[in-house]
C-alpha cells in the first residue's frame, strides 16, 4: 500500500554503474562539524544516522579544495593524503548502516570571508565585507585541477561520489553569471567561455576518478540576482555538463545575496521544481529537485509529473533522520516535518556554531543527547502542552517513564497555536501534529482542560514535576493602557478580535512582526498559491530574463499599519540572521510603517500619543495591538523542591524561544 503510494519515491535510481536505493537525497548542509578533525566521530555519527534512516544517497557539507576557497580561515578542507584517515571514520560509518555518500567540494569565492579570497572578477559582494582579487588564468586552471584532486582524495577515503558545488553563487556561480564575470581571458566573455569552468572541472574530475564514481553537479537552474544567467543559458550548461561526464545534475537555486526568498518558510513547498523540469527536459541524466521539499506526498507529486528523477532535502533530515523508514512503513504521518525556520540550522551555521534543528534538538548532537531506555521508571508530571512540556513529555515517555501531561487548554501547542495562523507560518500546524503523534506512540497520559494545583501534584505522588506553564503577555504601563482600543496579540491572533483599518503595533519583536504581516495581510484559505508568490517576489520561471527575476507585483495591504519599538536600532535588526531580512522586507513591501526610538506618552480617543526624540505625533489608529514581551507563569514551580524543574518560557520569557525551549525539554528528560 504504501509502496504504491510513492511507487516514484521509493524506486532505485540507476546510476549506471551503482544503483540508489531509492530517490531521496540527502542535501548537502553544513553543520560546523566539518570543519575540525576531532569532531569527526561526531559527524560520522551524524551521518550514520540518516543512512540508518533509509535515505538513498547522503551528501556532506562542503568542503574545500584549497585556502582561497575556505569560507572562512582553517574551515574544512580537504586537499590531503593526510586528511584521508579523518574522511574514511565517516564513509565507513555510513557503509556499515547500507548507505552512500558523496563528498561536496565547495569555493566559496568572493563569499570568502577572509583577505585571501578569489573570484572570476574584483567584484565584492554585498553580504561580504572582503573583496576578492581576480583568478589569474593560471589560478583559474589550477582551481580545476584542486577541485579534481579532492575528488580523487574523496574516491580514496571510501566516498561513492562527489557533489560539485556550482550554485548558490559560490565561486563557479560566480564564473557563469554575467554579473561577477568581467573577465577578457578564455573564461570570460560570452556564455560559452563563462561554462568553461565548470565544465572543465567535470571533465577533470572524470578523468582521474574514473567512471565507477558519482560526480553530482549542483547546478544553479535560477540565480535570482541581477545580470544572472538567462533560462538558455541555464538549460546550455546542462548539456555541457552532461557531456563532460556527470552522473546526475542537483537543482540549486537563488545565491546568498538575493532579493527572494528561497528557503524560509513562507516560500510554497517545491516552488522551484519547474525550474528543475526545464533541466531535465534537455539532459538524458538524471536531474534532482530541492529547495522546500519536506513531505513524501509533495516529493511524489514532483516526481510523478515529470519535473526531476530524484528529490533533495537537507534540513528535513536534519528534522527527521527516519523520514524515508517512516513513509517505507507507512508511518509517513509521524514525521517530525521540518518548518524551514532556519532558527538552528542556518542561522548557526553564518553564525560559526554548530547547526542543529528546532524541532530536532538531537541533529548534529547525536552522541551527546543519547535517548537511552531507563532501567528506573519515574512517575513524572508535566505541566504545560507548549513545545516545551511536549518535547519533555514524549522523551520521558520514550525513555520508559510514567509521564501525565497536563494543559489548561482544550489542545495541545500551547504558542505554536498562534504561529500557526501566521500567513507563511503555516507548517507549525505539522509540529502540533507530530507531538500529538508521539504522545499516542510514547504512552504519555495526556490531560487537557486541566487546572493543576500544587497539592494535586503532592497528593498523585510524582517522582519529576516539570513547570512548562509558559509565558503571559507582559502589559506595559502606558496610560490609557486599557482604552478600548487596545488588544493583546492574544486577541488578535486566538482571539479572533475585531481589528480596524488604521492599527499600531506595540513592539517589534518576532511577535509584532508576526502580528503586522498577519494582520497586513488579506484573508486566504491555506497557503500562499504558488503564482501568487511569484509576482509578489518578481520571479518568472518560464521567461528569459537574466536571473530569473521580473518587476514584483505586491498586492495593496488589507491596513495601515505602523509598527514602533523603544529601541533605537533598526526595527526587526535582532530576527533571525538568514530569516529576518524576508519579514522585513515583506513588511516593507506591504507599506508598514516602521518606527524606532519611540516613547509611548498615552492612549486615548484621538490614538496612539508618541514622541521621538523631542517630536511628538498622535497615530490616529483604530487599534493599539501590544506585542511587548511576556512574563512568564510559574506560580506551581517550587524553587526549593529538588524534584520540580521549570523550563522554556516559564524559565525565561525573553524573546519567544521554540528552540531553546524544545531543547530544554529533550535535556531534561534525558536527564531523567
Amino acid at each position: 500500500m504504501t509502496t504504491e503510494r510513492y511507487q516514484n519515491l521509493l524506486s532505485p535510481l540507476d546510476l549506471g554503474h551503482t544503483q540508489l536505493k531509492n530517490r531521496v537525497i540527502m542535501g548537502s548542509m553544513h553543520t560546523g562539524l566539518e570543519d575540525r578533525f576531532w569532531q569527526f566521530p561526531k559527524l560520522a555519527a551524524y551521518f550514520a544516522e540518516r543512512a540508518r534512516g533509509g535515505v538513498g544517497l547522503i551528501v556532506t557539507g562542503g568542503f574545500n579544495p584549497n585556502k582561497a576557497g575556505w569560507f572562512y580561515p582553517f574551515a574544512g578542507l580537504f586537499n590531503s593524503r593526510f586528511d584521508i584517515l579523518n574522511h574514511r571514520k565517516v564513509t565507513r560509518a555510513v557503509h556499515k548502516e547500507g548507505g552512500k555518500i558523496a563528498l561536496q567540494i565547495l569555493h566559496a569565492g568572493r563569499y570568502s570571508y577572509h583577505p585571501l579570497s578569489r573570484s572570476a572578477s574584483a567584484i565584492k559582494a554585498p553580504i561580504n565585507p572582503f573583496k576578492p582579487k581576480a583568478m589569474s588564468t593560471k589560478e583559474v586552471e589550477q582551481t580545476v585541477r584542486d577541485f579534481a584532486r579532492t575528488a580523487e582524495l574523496a574516491k580514496k577515503a571510501g566516498y561513492d561520489g562527489v557533489e560539485i558545488m556550482g550554485s548558490e553563487g559560490y565561486l563557479i556561480n560566480q564564473f557563469t553569471a554575467p554579473c561577477t564575470n568581467k573577465r577578457k581571458d578564455k573564461y570570460g566573455g560570452n556564455a560559452e567561455n563563462r561554462r568553461r569552468f565548470p565544465v572543465e572541472i567535470v571533465r577533470e574530475t572524470r578523468k582521474r576518478c574514473g567512471d565507477d564514481f558519482i560526480i553530482m553537479f549542483r547546478m544553479s537552474v535560477i540565480d535570482l540576482v541581477p545580470d544572472g544567467s538567462t533560462r538558455e543559458e541555464v538549460l546550455a550548461l546542462a548539456r555541457e555538463l552532461e557531456a563532460a561526464g556527470v552522473s546526475l545534475i542537483n537543482s540549486g537555486v537563488g545565491w546568498h545575496e538575493a532579493r527572494v526568498p528561497t528557503i524560509v518558510t513562507s516560500v510554497p513547498r517545491a516552488a522551484f521544481a519547474e525550474a528543475t523540469r526545464q533541466v531535465k527536459d534537455v539532459v538524458s541524466v538524471p536531474v534532482v529537485a530541492s529547495n522546500r521539499i519536506n513531505d513524501p506526498d509533495i516529493a511524489e507529486a514532483i516526481l510523478s509529473a515529470g519535473q526531476a528523477d530524484a528529490v533533495s532535502m537537507a534540513r528535513p533530515l536534519l528534522a527527521d533522520p527516519d523520514f524515508v523508514n517512516k513513509t517505507i512503513i507507512g508511518k509517513a504521518d509521524e514525521i517530525n516535518t521540518c518548518i524551514a525556520c532556519n532558527q538552528a540550522c542556518l542561522d548557526h551555521t553564518f553564525q560559526l556554531k554548530r547547526a542543529s534543528c528546532l524541532v530536532n534538538p538531537r541533529a548534529c548532537h547525536e552522541t551527546e543527547l543519547v535517548y537511552v531506555k531507563t532501567a528506573k521508571p519515574k512517575r513524572v508530571a508535566v505541566i504545560g502542552a507548549g513545545p516545551a512540556g511536549l518535547s519533555c513529555a514524549t522523551v520521558a515517555a520514550e525513555r520508559g517513564h510514567d509521564v501525565t501531561l497536563f494543559d489548561q487548554a482544550s489542545e495541545i501547542g500551547g504558542q505554536f497555536n498562534m504561529a500557526k495562523v501566521i500567513p507563511g507560518k503555516e507548517e507549525f500546524h505539522h509540529t502540533i501534529r507530530y507531538f500529538g503523534k508521539r504522545i499516542e506512540a510514547t504512552g504519555v497520559k495526556l490531560k487537557l482542560e486541566t487546572r493543576v494545583e500544587i497539592a494535586d501534584l503532592e497528593a498523585a505522588g510524582f517522582d519529576e514535576i516539570v513547570v512548562a506553564t509558559g509565558v503571559t503577555p507582559r502589559t506595559p504601563g502606558i496610560p490609557g493602557i486599557d482604552h478600548p482600543k487596545v488588544l493583546s496579540y492574544i486577541d488578535v491572533l486566538r482571539g479572533k478580535a475585531e481589528v480596524g483599518q488604521k492599527v499600531a503595533v506595540i513592539g517589534a519583536g518576532g511577535i509584532g512582526f508576526d502580528v503586522s504581516e498577519f494582520l497586513a495581510e488579506h484573508p486566504r484559505d491555506g497557503e500562499q498559491p504558488l503564482p501568487e508568490w511569484m509576482k509578489e517576489w518578481g520571479v518568472d520561471i518560464n521567461g528569459d530574463s537574466p536571473g530569473g527575476l521580473v518587476e514584483p507585483q505586491v498586492e495593496a495591504p488589507a491596513r495601515q499599519i505602523t509598527l514602533l519599538q523603544r529601541k533605537p536600532t533598526s526595527v526587526g535588526k535582532d530576527l533571525g540572521k538568514t530569516s529576518g531580512w524576508v519579514h522585513r522586507a515583506t513588511l516593507k513591501a506591504r507599506n508598514v510603517d516602521m518606527l524606532k526610538g519611540c516613547s509611548y506618552e498615552k492612549i486615548d480617543d484621538q490614538g496612539l500619543h508618541i514622541k521621538i526624540g523631542e517630536q511628538a505625533r498622535v497615530l490616529d489608529v483604530d487599534n493599539v495591538i501590544i506585542c511587548a514581551g511576556q512574563e512568564s507563569l510559574r506560580e506551581l514551580y517550587q524553587e526549593d523542591a529538588e524534584n520540580f524543574h521549570l523550563i522554556g518560557g516559564a524559565e525565561l520569557a525573553a524573546e519567544l524561544d521554540a528552540k531553546r525551549a524544545i531543547r530544554q525539554g529533550a535535556e531534561l528528560a534525558a536527564s531523567f
